[in-house]
């Protein structure tokens, strides 16, 4: 399977993350952002839970246009504003794969710090190729490419119909290329973002794309009814 990944670019593609050990169970930081206590990542599943294109839920109703949604952490929770009138689809198997237990001690395999400023997560595989087993189209994908921090995006592969579990948070204004219809944006952070920019600043096993450095893995994903 391909990995999905928030840009395109062959040259940021990884072939894989990088290796090395984290201290937990302490703050970290440095001069160039907060610091961050995060507990020990839990083991990822050894068995993904895996769905088919039945599985699919129907897009989500024009009301509620928002819903609230919080993503727990071993570093803290991040809190979500679903935009279920904008991208009715990706928020309906959000809310589905939440449901299920898709998510549950899914490490973050991506973090970038150069070019693009993004957090990703959502394999529960860990290596970025994982998905549940369905796909589906692009959503409320911004025109001129921009997405701004706190924006909560769809990862995909080049196939405009390959969106499944994977998401990205993005910390710091970023450009996207908008060929092949751009990535759906589903959200947008309402608190927790310091999460992610404290995690930026401990920067990316191996480079500026990769693991991040301090690992962070999500214990489980809650969207209101």
């Amino acid at each position: 399977m391909r990995r999905a990944l928030p840009l395109l670019s062959a040259a940021l593609l990884l072939a894989g993350c990088g290796s090395g050990e984290a201290t937990f169970g302490g703050p970290t930081g440095s001069a160039a952002g907060p610091a961050l206590v995060c507990d020990a990542p839990p083991e990822a599943p050894s068995t993904p839970l895996s769905f088919t294109a039945d599985d699919l839920p129907e897009p989500m109703p024009a009301e509620p246009a928002t819903v609230p949604a919080t993503i727990r952490t071993t570093c803290g929770d991040i809190e979500l504003e679903l935009e279920a009138a904008l991208a009715p689809q990706t928020v309906a198997s959000f809310a589905f794969l939440a449901e299920q237990g898709y998510w549950h001690d899914s490490p973050c395999h991506r973090l970038t710090t150069s070019g693009i400023f993004v957090l990703q997560c959502g394999d529960p595989t860990g290596t970025g190729r994982g998905n549940p087993g369905y796909g589906y189209g692009i959503e409320n994908a911004p025109a001129d490419g921009s997405y701004p921090p706190g924006t909560l995006a769809m990862a995909r592969t080049m196939d405009p119909d390959s969106n499944g579990g994977q998401f990205f948070i993005v910390y710091a204004d970023t450009q996207l290329p908008t060929d092949g219809g751009g990535y759906s944006v589903f959200g947008a952070v309402t608190d927790g973002l310091e999460i992610v920019e404290a995690l930026a600043a401990q920067g990316a096993r191996g480079g500026s794309d990769g693991a991040p450095a301090q690992p962070i893995s999500i214990l489980s994903v809650d969207v209101e009814d």
